[in-house]
């Protein structure tokens, strides 16, 4: 789960991280307001989940609470790389002497952390990547071991921090990696970490992303998404506890394991190019407990999907038995009932596949066309998506 700029500030306030005061307006008035309440010059940053927001006009500095107004006018409803902006955060302004950067994240080829540094901050940090990378320090951190004062150290020798703001780099570093562990992230950014007129060193923006599969041990992570701009697909499959998500495309899939339903977009992909380019609408795993409220669950969240043309159920029976499938699918056409308008290719195979076959066969329900092969399930699924 990504966070927004306002939400990933709050974040590093509550471990102690430096930041500014900030304030959250959804109006050009609330926007004025919080101006006039933080005082003196102050920024007005739009709050959308995607980068170059300043090179697409979407942070203004301020220097009066009217001003501060005019700009929430303009950036409020701009369309930023898709995003629309619906808040911004106000905060106070910074006298900048230099801007650095640091990030911390999960390195999954290496299977462990990654943390990147450089003395050269700001908008152009992906340009700096490219065009000179030793100027951004790539240090790798034990899972283990964690960013400790050494390793903190390690990271700004690398990027060449100057002697009079190194100790305070590395207190902030080792800060940022606090929130990085105790809120279960993916990704701490700052770009830019910045040093003061008067020398203090300042997160002035951050981006988080969180891990979702750590969220039982973090009830308050909820809160932090943006219900507002979930699919309403994936909410309602969230809300049944599917592990699902909506791609664009004709035929629905349904499987028991990640593996086999990642295996089933790839061959209804390639059997979709003989049918005028028909893809695959969806990951749904249902995992090894297919019951019928399971799989109805499953049906019913993409038989909504308008795009959806034809469904393909790819089971492979191991500790649930084909049979138990079967009945689950037959069940789960019975609680949809007249919402089952999709026609079903359902494949089955494994731990007893001919008595769930006849169970199919016996119910003869009109929507289902039973596949002996996952190769000729995705062509008879695909067929009919194009028709």
């Amino acid at each position: 789960m990504d966070l927004f700029e306002y939400q990933a500030r709050d974040l590093f306030e509550a471990h102690g991280v430096p930041v500014l005061a900030g304030i959250v307006a959804q109006t050009a008035d609330e926007a004025q307001a919080a101006a006039q309440k933080l005082g003196g010059v102050t920024v007005v940053k739009a709050q959308v989940k995607v980068g170059g927001r300043g090179k697409a006009g979407g942070v203004k500095v301020a220097k009066t609470a009217d001003e501060a107004r005019s700009h929430a006018e303009q950036i409020l409803g701009m369309d930023i790389k898709g995003h629309e902006v619906k808040r911004v955060m106000i905060t106070e302004g910074a006298d900048i002497a230099e801007e650095y950067y640091f990030s911390v994240l999960l390195d999954r080829a290496n299977r462990n952390y990654l943390a990147m540094c450089s003395v050269e901050g700001g908008m152009e940090i992906e340009q700096l990547a490219v065009e000179r990378p030793e100027a951004l320090a790539r240090i790798a951190v034990d899972p283990a071991v964690g960013i400790d004062a050494a390793k903190a150290a390690e990271i700004v020798d690398t990027a060449g921090f100057a002697a009079d703001v190194r100790g305070a780099v590395i207190e902030t570093i080792q800060t940022l990696w606090t929130v990085f562990t105790e809120e279960d992230a993916t990704l701490v950014e700052v770009n830019p970490l910045v040093k003061t007129g008067d020398g203090k060193i300042l997160a002035l923006d951050g981006k988080v992303s969180l891990d979702e599969n750590a969220g039982f041990r973090h009830p308050g992570h909820e809160a932090l998404e943006d219900k507002a701009a979930a699919d309403p697909l994936e909410a309602k499959a969230k809300a049944a506890d599917l592990n699902y998500v909506k791609l664009d495309g004709q035929v629905g899939i349904i499987g028991n394991g990640a593996g086999l339903v990642m295996s089933t977009l790839d061959v209804v992909a390639y059997a979709g190019e003989k049918h005028g380019d028909v893809k695959p609408a969806n990951f749904l795993d249902i995992g090894g407990g297919a019951s019928a409220e399971v799989m109805a669950a499953g049906l019913d969240v993409i038989l909504n999907d308008p795009q959806v043309k034809s469904v393909f159920v790819n089971v492979f029976g191991g500790i649930t038995a084909c049979d138990a499938v079967a009945n689950g699918i037959v069940k789960a056409l019975q609680i949809l009932g007249d919402e089952a308008t999709k026609p079903l290719v359902v494949r089955l195979d494994g731990n007893k596949v001919d008595e769930g076959r006849k169970i199919l066969d016996a119910a003869a329900h009109p929507m289902i066309t039973q596949a002996a092969t996952m190769d000729e399930g995705a062509d008879k699924a695909a067929e009919l998506a194009a028709k």
